[in-house]
């Protein structure tokens, strides 16, 4: 039987950010199951485990030691098994350079990091209820940008 759920997962290599990103979905009332990595190379090899579930959605932070999200970026997007994962950019960056550089890459939606829990529980909110089929069927500039 397959759990009517949506598998989110976070990789992101601050701490206090882990954790309020998983406690706005802890007060959301959506039904979603939360992972959270703290590098790259700890999602990257959680990601090519054998039989492991995809996320529905994977937020990626830019900035990251060891593997940055724009290297995890790179290699999801050159793997097919991948295809099927919506790819959020979440950072604290709103420069049109790392705008401009992650939507050719192929990410589907750009969030600036919300400074206030409020905020990022509607973000949050707001990404996982996209219908991704029509957010990522061609590259619109317009919508990749979230601004709330």
């Amino acid at each position: 039987m397959k759990e009517d759920y949506i598998k989110i997962i976070l990789a992101d290599d601050d701490e206090d950010d882990r954790l309020f990103f998983t406690d706005a979905f802890d007060e959301l009332k959506i039904n979603t199951r939360v992972q959270t990595f703290k590098d790259g190379i700890y999602l990257m090899n959680y990601l090519n485990e054998d039989n492991v579930v995809l996320p529905n959605v994977l937020f990626l932070d830019l900035n990251m030691p060891r593997k940055s999200g724009l290297e995890c970026l790179k290699e999801i997007k050159k793997d097919p098994k991948f295809i099927d994962i919506a790819i959020a950019i979440y950072s604290t960056s709103a420069s049109e350079e790392d705008i401009e550089k992650t939507f050719v890459m192929g990410a589907n939606i750009y969030i600036k990091k919300p400074s206030d829990f409020k905020t990022l529980k509607k973000v949050l909110s707001e990404v996982v209820t996209i219908n991704w089929q029509y957010h990522t069927n061609g590259l619109n500039k317009e919508n990749f940008l979230l601004r709330l």
